[in-house]
């Protein structure tokens, strides 16, 4: 048998130490799984139906007689012999056998105290017989008070119980209870707990038949045989166990074999640290209030189901291989408090918020109809004087008295601004049509090519002074039902745009064909081109690149976005394709068939 580890032996190394725990692993292991140290003989309902009561004196010294003679390590009653009929001549042979064989043991849930050990002889005729302490342990007033048995009592005032004694003959280690894994100290009581195994894991018989004439005995060799009752007459003869809460669920003697076997393979669960739980609840908290106070709520309730899963997981795997006991209804509880103290909060916050949003979006419309009424005033009252400035420099130009140059260029110069600004008025008052949802097709059958080239012949002036050469590659195209204004409009802004940003001496291509059901028309330059941070921005409303800002070329950052939204309404689409010093494309799709829109 392998000796104690004392970790306060200074004559063993560190390499000496770490070999004796790797062996105490190996022993433990072949223990677990190869060796069984127990057997269990049951007094049940049948046996009583064939001896017509418990079996009497002469039957119990009878198969006594019999297992001693297979030469277990030990015989242990684990009931009430004083209860057993017979004659005194039967029950003193029997006494008598018992007290001859010192691994004969009778188990008693008396614990006396020193001095008082005379309470654990029998009554006569069995008053040579003495008990051994061997109590049966259950949280009733004290620990989890759920009537459940977890608890191996291994000594009280010094003196080792029977469980102990037992598992001595196997592993010598625990009779000493400083080598006992997970011992602690209650009262006046060296305790640890109990390393369940499976129900049904150990051997067990009926009396009856172990007691007959051709009865194979031998497997009793090197073993504990516990004789105990399982008549589901008394509730003290069972126990509530922690996979089964019924206080019949085991029967006393499986229970005692379960702790003898924990003894023996020195595998009683280790209750973690108390600073481990603290630990594990300030985490779990941390992240339960983390987790309501800024996920949303259904990644909120994932993450809280997942932290309990794992904390179930990791709390399982810590027992099962380790036998490490730790506590998680505190975090878990701890969980349960920090998510439904906080949610009241996070929904005074968020109803807060939103009311602040809403407070704030109200504000926000209010401003934004003010404006829009402003500008769509502003526009309209402008438009008016603009109308006579461009009038009266019409009549100027026209009128026969000459002008000198310098007259006639201040003219023109009036002329071409008050141009630019009629323009920009019409965006303004196009953008309050769209932000008020005012705009409405008006469809008409047109070619678009020929929209094209009334486009082109307004804007060849315009080209003429940078010589700036518009080529059309335009392909006959059948007519489309389309708006004929509001498209104009998107192909000015194009080839306006097209001019303003190309330099003096270049070409602009204008081209259209049919593809795959739709109308492409093209305007490509070869200005400076776009950065490819911007190509995305392009067409937001009031947006200009960060280059042309700096430039003399003025513009409201309107016209893309009209084009952009005119030619949407049309159910089409528009993009651009550019790259910095190759100028930019910019293709505009319209669908042949209009289906769907109001005219």
């Amino acid at each position: 048998m392998l000796p104690p580890i004392s970790l306060e032996d200074n004559k063993l190394s560190k390499k000496g130490l770490d070999k004796a725990f790797l062996l105490r692993i190996v022993f433990a292991l072949v223990m677990a799984f190869i060796v069984e140290h127990i057997e269990l003989v049951y007094i049940r309902p049948s046996t009583i139906l064939k001896y017509k009561g418990i079996p009497n004196a002469s039957v119990q010294n009878e198969l006594l007689i019999r297992i001693l003679d297979q030469h277990p390590k030990a015989v242990v009653y684990d009931f009430n012999l004083d209860e057993t009929s017979g004659s005194i001549e039967d029950k003193n042979q029997w006494e008598d056998t018992i007290i001859s064989h010192p691994n004969v043991f009778v188990g008693t849930s008396n614990t006396p105290m020193k001095g008082e050990e005379s309470q654990l002889y029998l009554r006569d005729p069995l008053e040579k017989v003495k008990a051994v302490p061997y109590p049966k342990t259950s949280d009733n007033l004290n620990f989890a008070k759920d009537r459940v048995s977890r608890r191996i009592m291994l000594t009280y005032q010094n003196s080792p119980m029977l469980q102990v004694q037992l598992a001595a003959m196997f592993n010598p280690a625990v009779a000493n209870p400083d080598n006992i894994r997970g011992r602690f100290n209650f009262y006046d009581t060296d305790q640890s707990y109990i390393d369940y195994g499976r129900p049904g894991a150990f051997s067990a018989d009926n009396f009856e038949g172990v007691t007959a004439t051709n009865a194979n005995l031998s497997r009793f060799k090197d073993k504990i045989v516990l004789i105990g009752t399982d008549l589901e007459l008394d509730e003290t003869q069972y126990a509530a166990t922690p996979f089964d809460r019924k206080p019949s669920a085991m029967p006393r003697a499986e229970l005692q074999a379960n702790a003898i076997e924990t003894l023996i393979r020195n595998s009683g669960p280790i209750k973690a640290p108390p600073f481990i739980n603290w630990i594990l609840i300030a985490l779990v908290s941390l992240l339960t209030v983390h987790v309501v106070l800024t996920s949303k709520p259904a990644q909120g309730l994932l993450i809280v189901g997942g932290t309990i899963l794992s904390l179930m997981l990791m709390a399982y795997i810590a027992f099962w291989p380790f036998g490490i006991w730790l506590t998680i209804a505190q975090p878990l509880l701890a969980i349960f408090l920090c998510y439904y103290f906080f949610i009241p909060y996070r929904l005074i916050v968020e109803n807060r918020r939103s009311w602040e949003y809403y407070q704030k979006n109200k504000l926000l419309s209010q401003v934004e109809e003010l404006k829009s009424n402003f500008i769509s005033m502003m526009s309209h009252d402008l438009k008016t004087p603009i109308a006579r400035i461009q009038g009266m420099s019409d009549v100027i130009l026209t009128d026969a008295t000459p002008l000198s140059s310098q007259q006639r260029e201040a003219v023109d110069t009036i002329k071409h601004s008050s141009d630019d600004l009629l323009k920009f008025i019409n965006a303004i008052l196009n953008y309050g049509r769209i932000e008020s949802e005012g705009v409405q097709l008006h469809l008409q059958s047109r070619d678009i090519n020929q929209l094209l080239k009334d486009v082109i012949r307004k804007h060849e002036f315009l080209a003429k002074i940078k010589r700036i050469q518009i080529v059309s590659e335009l392909e006959p195209l059948f007519p489309i039902s389309v708006d004929p204004e509001l498209m104009k409009q998107v192909l000015s802004n194009l080839i306006e745009n097209a001019i303003k940003y190309s330099p003096e001496d270049t070409k602009i291509l204008v081209s259209s064909e049919e593809r795959d059901n739709k109308i492409v028309v093209q305007v490509a330059d070869q200005g400076p081109g776009i950065p490819p941070e911007e190509l995305s921005n392009i067409f937001m409303k009031f947006f200009r690149s960060k280059n042309t800002k700096s430039s003399p070329i003025k513009g409201s950052g309107l016209g893309l976005y009209l084009a952009k939204y005119f030619t949407e309404l049309h159910k089409g689409a528009i993009f651009v394709e550019s790259s910095i010093g190759n100028g930019s494309t910019f293709t505009v799709e319209l669908p042949i068939e209009q289906g769907g829109l109001n005219a």
